[in-house]
């Protein structure tokens, strides 16, 4: 998975950077179409077209003859018998045709939450930072895997110089979680370590200030499936104790478009199917 990330970001990078020079909110919008109406093509190509043409016909048929014999209670309840079998044939052809497409809708709605959804962390001076009371900073959080949740009393977190911890590591033994709070005092971008008996088991990027960098994310994980929503850093390798590690960006805004990450999906999928409705008679695709 990390290859095909890494692939995929090379490919991203390449076709973003010059639609960012219009912005970051056009870029969005046009690539999230853009993959509306390929998704649509591929729908196309891997689809039974007549067969759903026929159910929707068919659908169409018995609702007029419920409209047209809506005196006759035994043509009418035939009719809607009829309408929720092709219903349900008609769903099927589909249902099976939009599998395929769920990876890549995932793998490219992923890239575009860590290019868009989140903005470093913000830099606080010395003294505000000297002063500011527990619960205020950012919150650290490391998960051990449920096979060695006893090496959390190992556990330590070395931050880089432009991170403060503002709490000591607070550690559960019987979760195996740990969780420290910290703040940025400076500009930067670097890695948390993440130490278990006083050797490396790995590191999570923290980014802070007014530079924004190509991609960002909040958590860094081990597991397969998890690994396909955040492409911008690697895994933990496999002989590693920790699961994930886990802090939050704030929310990046997008101008006249919804923020944070549930904003860069609620666009990719609107923008998406505007798209898409926009091409499915001048394509002649069923749907």
């Amino acid at each position: 998975m990390n290859a095909l990330h890494h692939i995929l970001t090379r490919i991203f990078d390449l076709l973003l950077t010059p639609l960012e020079w219009v912005g970051d909110g056009f870029a969005l919008v046009l690539v999230s179409g853009v993959f509306g109406v390929l998704a649509l093509l591929l729908f196309k190509q891997i689809s039974w077209q007549v067969g759903i043409k026929s159910a929707k016909d068919k659908i169409k048929g018995h609702m007029i003859a419920i409209r047209i014999y809506q005196d006759d209670l035994g043509v009418v309840f035939g009719s809607v018998v009829k309408v929720v079998l092709r219903n349900f044939q008609y769903l099927g052809l589909n249902f099976a045709p939009i599998l395929p497409l769920f990876a890549p809708v995932v793998l490219i709605s992923a890239q575009l939450v860590v290019r868009y959804g989140f903005k470093p962390l913000r830099v606080v001076s010395g003294d505000e930072a000297g002063e500011m009371l527990p619960g205020r900073g950012t919150m650290l959080e490391v998960r051990m895997k449920s096979s060695r949740r006893e090496e959390v009393s190992k556990l330590s977190v070395e931050l880089p110089a432009h991170l403060k911890a503002l709490s000591p590591l607070v550690r559960n033994a019987r979760d195996g979680i740990a969780v420290m709070e910290f703040v940025a005092i400076a500009p930067g971008r670097g890695d948390a370590r993440i130490l278990v008996g006083g050797e490396l088991a790995g590191t999570k990027e923290v980014v802070s200030g007014a530079e924004h960098p190509r991609s960002m994310q909040p958590e860094r994980v081990s597991n397969f499936w998890s690994s396909w929503l955040w492409p911008a850093e690697p895994t933990f390798e496999d002989s590693s104790p920790i699961e994930a590690v886990v802090f939050e960006y704030p929310d990046r805004h997008m101008g006249f478009l919804p923020g944070g990450a549930f904003g860069v999906l609620l666009t990719f999928f609107v923008a998406s199917i505007l798209f898409g409705i926009a091409v499915l008679k001048p394509l002649n695709i069923q749907i």
